[in-house]
């Protein structure tokens, strides 16, 4: 039986290196590879084939301006059904526009705002096409990287346009490309599941593909350790690569942890740390034609988003502020991080920080990132609460 998995595993190894696609059985064989460290070395090849030993962030901050939704997930600690539920909100276009004043008048410079919001049953189109607006504003070259596929969907059938008419709008109101979100699994028996009551998988990856032809770049994702199979994982990860081959327009690929507090699944575990990391080695692996995989540390923790470097990853995200989704889920990270930790935390990991826009240009990396003022974490106040 060793000596089966040893040539099986061989023989992905040399597909890999040259650089020919994987198949389903190819990935479904890597998820159950006994090695985990041997598939994540093979992945961190391909990472440093397309990267070096660089590792991407930016400078960015989340809005989420109502957690206000029509669809029922069960996977969902975020949404409320009702505005008069409890822990329901939705923001006003002033405090949502005032996240960013406030960021502005402390002089940070960010780069990207990253917009998520619920499927909001009360709210006229124009509050969104004003939101984006409101933002530039204030900050023209802000880069608004706003609403998922299935918001994109949802505006389609509530507002009664086509995708294209919808995403024209958001542009012209400053709307330059789209989180991944939503995607969950692709496969109908989960989605019938955990997700009954929103935008199926051909439509998701319809939103994204007339997104890419209209020139709008995207990310995508996948939801694991719901209900799904392995194999559905990897159908999932086949699909998201057959839309690239025909588009190109994906940047990054970011697999998202279930966290199983607050919400329908809470007797389901979440993954292991080892589950996480096979999952983001097989992403990468798989995914040979999407350049980017984000460690999203919000998500997988500090310590389990620095070793998924070496598992294939190359961007940890950036400095969030305020995000929303996941800590209602019981995630017990840091809500923001200062662009100095995000450098040490990459340095540590022995990988070369690269400050990069939304679209991956780099704006800072060497020297240039020295000028930031190192990372020091308060003393006294560690003191203070230890006494």
């Amino acid at each position: 039986m060793r000596n089966s998995v040893s040539s099986s595993f061989a023989a992905i190894r040399d597909k890999v290196r040259d650089a020919e696609p994987l198949s389903l059985e190819d990935g479904v064989a890597l998820f159950a590879h006994p090695n985990p460290l041997e598939v994540g070395a093979l992945a961190n090849e391909v990472r440093e084939r397309l990267h070096g030993d660089r590792t991407y962030f930016n400078r960015n901050l989340h809005i989420n301006a109502t957690n206000v939704c029509e669809a029922s997930c069960m996977f969902c600690s975020f949404a409320r059904l009702a505005p008069g539920d409890k822990g329901a909100y939705t923001m006003s276009l002033e405090e949502a526009w005032g996240k960013l004043r406030a960021r502005v008048e402390a002089g940070d410079p960010l780069t990207e705002i990253h917009i998520v919001n619920g499927l909001h049953p009360g709210l006229e189109f124009d509050y969104y096409t004003e939101l984006l607006a409101g933002l530039k504003r204030i900050q023209p070259s802000i880069h608004l990287k706003a609403f998922t596929a299935v918001e994109i969907f949802y505006f389609s059938k509530k507002y009664g346009m086509s995708i294209e008419e919808v995403l024209s709008k958001l542009r012209a109101a400053g709307l330059d490309s789209l989180p991944g979100g939503g995607a969950e699994i692709f496969a109908a028996r989960v989605r019938r599941k955990i997700c009954h009551d929103k935008c199926d998988a051909d439509e998701w990856l319809q939103v994204h593909r007339v997104a890419h032809r209209m020139g709008l770049r995207s990310n995508c994702t996948m939801l694991y350790g719901t209900v799904e199979t392995i194999e559905e994982r990897v159908e999932h990860l086949l699909r998201l690569r057959a839309l690239q081959d025909e588009t190109g327009g994906f940047q990054t690929f970011i697999a998202l942890a279930f966290h199983p507090d607050g919400n329908s699944l809470t007797k389901l575990p979440g993954p292991t740390g080892i589950e996480d990391l096979r999952t983001y080695a097989v992403a990468r692996l798989m995914l040979h034609n999407i350049p980017h995989i984000k460690a999203y540390w919000i998500m997988l923790g500090i310590k389990t988003a620095q070793t998924a470097l070496w598992f294939g990853a190359d961007d940890l995200d950036g400095t969030v502020q305020e995000e929303k989704i996941y800590h209602m889920a019981g995630a017990d990270t840091p809500q923001a991080m200062s662009p100095a930790e995000i450098v040490r935390i990459i340095r540590e990991a022995g990988r070369t920080p690269v400050e990069r826009d939304t679209l991956y240009n780099v704006i800072a990396e060497g020297p240039a990132l020295l000028a930031e003022r190192p990372f020091r974490r308060n003393v006294r106040r560690s003191l203070e609460v230890l006494s």
